[in-house]
């Protein structure tokens, strides 16, 4: 639900400020202008619904870890149906879905075949990253087999909807336990070529699993070469980034560029600093779901910024 602002009251451009929704319940909607957030109201279901139906939407998961049965969730699967549930029941069926990696927890063929059968019930196109969890079996290959044809490398492509282009980037090979993730040489010189002749006014949406900005370098949240990658994107007016593997809602502005970082399905962490480790975290039973979700994000021809809608299992 992103509003046309060319300047307000304080002479902010509209360049600089994210309007996006996170819902518990009913919605709170928050404009972020130079990175500051403030609350513009209480927004009820009705309103969101018509927001994500004005315009094309489409749906970020991440990090289902199917498989997962230890004490912070014993039924991820269950978990992620829940997840899917909700996806069936938007007001507007979103043009696709992204999901940004875990898909399952340790690389199990019969994992990929379970999270196959829940997430093809949603009945959208999803395109698939890796998350280092999809990528531990002994030869490496499931995740490939299943979503790396007609990719690049390890995984990464591109393709372009609704006037927005989109870049699938892998950053989980070779991760070494609480290690920062890694681009690489060859995929930052595939995403020069592939953003060169690129009109500056497309808006881009880059995701991937481990977030490109330093969020916590010392528990590896962070991608080592990430700098190397936004560096190619600064020329472009608007950019969205959006990453899983800490298994919560972050974000910052930086200039044109918005980080986004989505909840899990199966099972919450701890905020940076405030545990030993990061890890799966164990809640009361009647919170779990409050911090299990998925986001809707919206697009506006003519509107820098995309609208973000973080929606919880359970308000």
């Amino acid at each position: 639900m992103s509003r046309n602002h060319n300047h307000d009251g304080d002479g902010v451009s509209r360049r600089k400020v994210l309007e996006c929704m996170t819902w518990a319940g009913t919605g709170v909607l928050w404009t972020i202008a130079g990175g500051v957030p403030r609350s513009l109201g209480i927004v009820g279901s009705a309103q969101a619904a018509e927001a994500s139906a004005s315009a094309p939407t489409f749906l970020q998961i991440s990090d289902s870890h199917v498989g997962f049965d230890k004490a912070a969730n014993p039924h991820a699967l269950a978990t992620l149906e829940e997840a899917i549930g909700k996806i069936k029941t938007l007001p507007a069926k979103p043009s696709f879905m992204i999901h940004t990696g875990d898909i399952t927890h340790l690389s199990k063929a019969s994992e990929f075949d379970d999270a196959e059968r829940i997430i093809s019930q949603s009945r959208l196109d999803v395109h698939y990253v890796p998350g280092e969890h999809d990528f531990i079996d002994e030869e490496v290959k499931l995740y490939r087999e299943r979503y790396g044809r007609g990719t690049k490398g390890a995984g990464w492509y591109s393709f372009d909807a609704n006037g927005v282009h989109f870049i699938g980037l892998v950053n989980v090979v070779d991760l070494k336990a609480g290690g920062l993730g890694n681009l690489g040489a060859e995929q930052l010189t595939w995403l020069a070529d592939d953003l060169t002749g690129r009109s500056n006014s497309q808006p881009i949406v880059v995701f991937a699993h481990i977030p490109l900005w330093s969020v916590y370098p010392t528990w590896g949240w962070g991608t080592d070469d990430g700098a190397r990658a936004l560096d190619l994107l600064k020329s472009f007016g608007s950019v969205t980034v959006l990453n899983g593997h800490i298994h919560q809602v972050m974000q910052k502005v930086e200039g044109n560029v918005t980080f986004h970082t989505a909840r899990s399905t199966a099972f919450p962490q701890p905020a940076p600093g405030t545990a030993p480790s990061p890890g799966p975290m164990k809640v009361a039973d009647d919170r779990l779901r409050s911090l299990l979700g998925i986001a809707s994000i919206v697009f506006k021809p003519g509107e820098e910024r995309l609208a973000i809608i973080d929606t919880p299992l359970q308000g």
